[in-house]
């Protein structure tokens, strides 16, 4: 732990860190948010998953589109636009309901379009406040492993406020996007951070091969991801005991954050695109054994060590989109990443139910071995085109601290 402990005493790590898991609380609050207010408006589950669906598709569709802003435009003022844009979204939904229902969808998909991109451009500032690569690899680690606190602790603080009401629910999810928003953006690191120059083209980092594999792969990834958050309700129900999917939940959460923590204690010998393969492999292999769906102990074992390799994958990747993205594009390529895997969550919430439907909890388990499986052969498949063409650290201007 030397190493992070080394590595939150550097100037702004604990503060950009900490206002980024702040700001991004409302990524593991809006979802659940969305669903009960409709419910308590009367709405039918169809309606409350459609609307959830709108948020979290269109948040992975305003990714991008923030994050190629902020290259060209800084982060600060895009940053405390898009975070009060969406503040207002929620709190549309908050006052409307879910009628007019025009309304009520447009407040959903300004929530979930006009997300601040925090987490792209945290990945996009330690290359330029950290003092080497030890210290950007810690980071890229610690972050990956410290965002399942906000799928743990969002949830329970969206259940506590919507004791009092659901629009109250609403309302903090939006205000707590505000807060750590501006804890970041008003850092002198963000205001004074500028992406390079870039190249005038509509692809912007897609042009790179390697980024559009790497980016595959992710989503590959996300299926999976996608995959077990419907696979433990499903077996939740069969066994008769609600609470067991929130512990399957916190089980593998909780063996993302060991995994992560363990990997930025050390340096890897060779180079990352080579280290990925044999990430995703694990990553894969620890999806396959929950088909079998044991009982609740051993399933909550397994289910930690399904975790285990999903932070060491996502730190990997981080640096392999830093050297990847061409100049300029740094912040839209890291966000890429967040829409990459949220879409292909999406997917794995469908794949998973069709899976249910055809075999049971077994067949609902059994998308997310396949979405690792097809993130690992695509990552083999494309393994040449993801050696990085220049040197690490260049895609940002770096700032005097």
């Amino acid at each position: 732990m030397r190493a992070y402990g080394e590595f939150l005493r550097l100037p702004y790590a604990a503060r950009l860190l900490g206002g980024t898991l702040l700001g991004r609380l409302p990524n593991g609050m809006g979802m659940l948010a969305v669903v009960l207010h409709v419910r308590s408006e009367g709405g039918g589950y169809p309606l409350a998953g459609t609307l959830g669906a709108a948020l979290g598709l269109s948040m992975a569709a305003g990714q991008p589109v923030l994050g190629r802003a902020m290259d060209r435009l800084g982060q600060t003022r895009v940053l405390l636009t898009s975070a009060t844009l969406s503040a207002v979204g929620f709190t549309l939904l908050a006052l409307v309901g879910i009628h007019p229902l025009p309304v009520a969808v447009l407040a959903v998909v300004l929530a979930g379009f006009a997300t601040p991109p925090l987490e792209a451009g945290l990945r996009a500032l330690w290359q330029a406040v950290l003092p080497g690569p030890a210290q950007v690899q810690a980071a890229y680690a610690l972050d990956a492993a410290s965002q399942e606190l906000l799928f743990t602790v969002g949830p329970l603080l969206v259940v506590g406020a919507a004791a009092l009401s659901t629009e109250t629910a609403l309302v903090l999810t939006g205000a707590l996007g505000i807060a750590g928003t501006l804890v970041v953006a008003c850092s002198r690191p963000s205001r004074e951070w500028r992406g390079e120059p870039r190249a005038s083209d509509w692809a912007g980092p897609l042009r790179s091969t390697g980024l559009r594999v790497l980016l595959l792969s992710l989503a590959c990834a996300g299926i999976a991801l996608g995959v077990y958050a419907v696979a433990v309700v499903a077996y939740a129900e069969r066994l008769g005991k609600d609470l067991s999917s929130g512990l399957l939940l916190a089980s593998m959460a909780g063996g993302a954050l060991v995994g992560g923590l363990v990997y930025g204690m050390r340096s890897w010998p060779g180079e990352a695109h080579r280290r990925l393969p044999w990430l995703i492999a694990a990553l894969a292999l620890g999806y396959l054994p929950l088909m079998w769906a044991p009982g609740l102990a051993v399933m909550s074992v397994l289910a930690f060590l399904s975790g285990i390799f999903l932070a060491p994958v996502l730190a990997c990747s981080f640096t392999l989109v830093d050297r990847l993205a061409p100049a300029g594009t740094v912040t839209e390529a890291f966000a890429w990443v967040v829409a990459a895997v949220g879409a292909g969550g999406s997917l794995g919430s469908a794949v998973s139910g069709l899976g249910e439907d055809l075999a049971g909890v077994s067949g609902a388990f059994a998308g997310a071995g396949m979405g690792g499986v097809l993130a690992l052969l695509i990552c083999l498949l494309g393994l040449r085109t993801l050696r990085p063409a220049v040197p690490q650290g260049r895609a940002a201007t770096r700032v005097a601290v």
